[in-house]
């Protein structure tokens, strides 16, 4: 078998109900996905012996490999091997290695084993039996009218393990494949989705490997470049000629590789260049300043924040004037600029940023919901206060407002 097609079925009516995530279907469609082994289907089904029965055969019908998870506990709902049973015909027994496992896990935490923990141990004739050893169900292997099957338990642990151990490498065995493909994602700031491929549109155009997709995110864009190659490292070569020609086309909204986050970025270029930030924060309320903190090492670039709400607290704490209060306002340039400046000498940072704002439902001082004043000042003698209107309810404004203070911090830093 060279050309594998492969189907990844959950088992468990608490993934349709949305109980819990079908994260298992993504990390395993990853591994695949890294040594080139396509993966056509996710399917999801619930705890119905006949729903299984069905799925399982929509499954066979459309590719040569079939990864089952969940469905092999003790309890009644668990019904995999009874589906597949009904499909194939092929005999259950007791593994007796699995049986062992199984008692000596209960005697170890001195509890009594129920009788319906011995159906973890039941296993289709001929399989290839996986051996779990951080759980109790065992996987199996085993290959029916041509096409092969793989049975994990749903619970993420297990089922990595056993993945890892015993049924990549028996799937990259049959398929032969040398060929590996490798992902990389660049982070972008300050950028619409629709401006970014126009600015890329000679590289995309002339793509081929690796290729080149944009993505818009709940937070700014992305750019996936995906390489196949002989092997990782080629691969990788590839992804970085391409890389260096997205950057010198956009590289000043570029903040961060894969899973690097805005704040982390925001945490080295302050680390790197010396700098402090705190946050005068009336509209987002900390959201700023927590997820700064949430970076490791923060406590070198961000000693503490204030949550000013309330006018009050404007104007004792952070010392707004009252006539900024009275006159221009809360929600205003002036008192924008006041807090950061203010935030900045009080807390004895590099630099201060401020946030207030309409986050709604209610219009406030004639601004219309949405409206939000950011203020940075860095010491320098040249502030920046900015006005925006975001659009959504009030927490979309309230992370729009910090992603967009992150962005205007960014810029300042770099």
């Amino acid at each position: 078998m060279k050309q594998i097609n492969a189907e990844i079925v959950a088992v468990g009516t608490e993934l349709l109900l949305g109980q819990i995530p079908n994260t298992n279907a993504q990390w395993i469609s990853q591994k695949l996905a890294l040594y080139g082994i396509n993966v056509h289907f996710h399917s999801v089904v619930g705890d119905n012996l006949t729903r299984v029965h069905d799925q399982f055969s929509q499954a066979a019908n459309r590719a040569n490999v079939i990864i089952v998870t969940g469905g092999l506990g003790p309890t009644e709902d668990d019904l995999t091997r009874e589906a597949f049973q009904q499909l194939s015909g092929l005999n259950i027994m007791e593994h007796k290695p699995s049986m062992d496992n199984i008692s000596q896990y209960f005697d170890k935490q001195q509890k009594t084993m129920t009788p319906n923990n011995k159906k973890q141990a039941r296993v289709f004739e001929g399989a290839t039996v996986l051996e779990n050893k951080v759980g109790m169900a065992p996987g199996m292997i085993l290959t029916h009218d041509n096409k092969v099957w793989v049975f994990l338990p749903g619970v993420p642990k297990e089922m990595k393990q056993l993945f890892s151990d015993d049924v990549l490498p028996y799937i990259q065995g049959l398929s032969g494949e040398t060929t590996v493909i490798e992902s990389t994602m660049l982070q972008f700031i300050g950028i619409g989705e629709a401006q970014l491929e126009y600015e890329l549109k000679d590289i995309i155009a002339a793509q081929t490997n690796p290729t080149i997709a944009p993505l818009a995110q709940i937070e700014g864009v992305a750019i996936r470049l995906t390489a196949k190659a002989n092997t990782i490292n080629q691969a990788r070569e590839l992804i970085a000629e391409t890389q260096l020609k997205i950057v010198d086309k956009v590289g000043p909204y570029l903040y961060g590789i894969d899973d690097e986050t805005i704040e982390q970025k925001i945490s080295q270029l302050l680390k790197e260049q010396g700098k402090t930030v705190a946050a005068a924060e009336s509209l987002t309320g900390g959201l700023f300043t927590d997820r700064l903190i949430g970076v490791e090492g923060a406590s070198r670039v961000c000693p503490g924040g204030i949550v000013c709400y309330d006018t009050t607290v404007k104007e004792k704490l952070l010392h707004v004037p009252a006539h900024i209060t009275k006159n221009s306002g809360v929600i205003s340039e002036e008192c924008a600029d006041s807090l950061a400046t203010n935030i900045r000498s009080l807390l004895g940072t590099s630099i201060g940023i401020s946030f207030t704002g309409v986050a709604g439902p209610e219009i406030v001082e004639g601004h219309p919901v949405g409206t939000v004043y950011i203020g940075i000042d860095d010491g320098s003698g040249n502030k920046q206060i900015e006005k925006f209107l975001f659009h959504g309810d009030r927490q979309s404004i309230r992370k729009k407002a910090v992603w967009k203070g992150y962005e205007l911090l960014f810029n300042n830093l770099k």
